[in-house]
């Protein structure tokens, strides 16, 4: 094989395996509501100013998802709440949204189950790392 066809083999291994890899995420510290715990995974990895993706996952304490739930998502500063989409039967809820400053937003996450409602807070705030979250790939 000649060397030239070599490096072009190599070079477009490279590019696949850059294709194929997934984007990070940053992860929330996760919290509970009722009996269920809500991690908040945000994309890109570091959430900037503009349309950012949340995905919340919901599981039950038997480490089974909360499927059950209406999820909304807005930002302290948004004026009103954007209901997420359910993945499935999963327990994985997602929603792109406005942030407006990642560093002074707050994200509020709105649970319902029935007619139990309850609202969670998640600080953007990367200014103290590993304390608002972490990154993961």
């Amino acid at each position: 094989m000649s060397i030239v066809l070599r490096a072009a083999l190599i070079l477009l291994l490279l590019c696949l395996s850059q294709a194929c890899s997934e984007d990070s995420a940053y992860i929330l510290k996760p919290q509970w509501w009722q009996d269920v715990e809500v991690m908040v995974e945000i994309r890109p990895s570091v959430p900037r100013a503009g349309m950012n993706e949340f995905l919340v996952v919901a599981t039950q304490k038997n480490r089974r998802p909360a499927f059950d739930l209406i999820v909304s998502l807005k930002t302290e500063h948004g004026k009103r709440w954007e209901q997420s989409i359910q993945d499935g039967h999963s327990g994985v809820y997602r929603r792109a949204i406005w942030v407006q400053d990642p560093k002074t937003d707050v994200l509020l996450v709105q649970l319902q189950r029935g007619e139990e409602r309850g609202e969670l807070r998640f600080p953007l705030t990367l200014t103290m790392a590993g304390s608002a979250g972490q990154s993961r790939r």
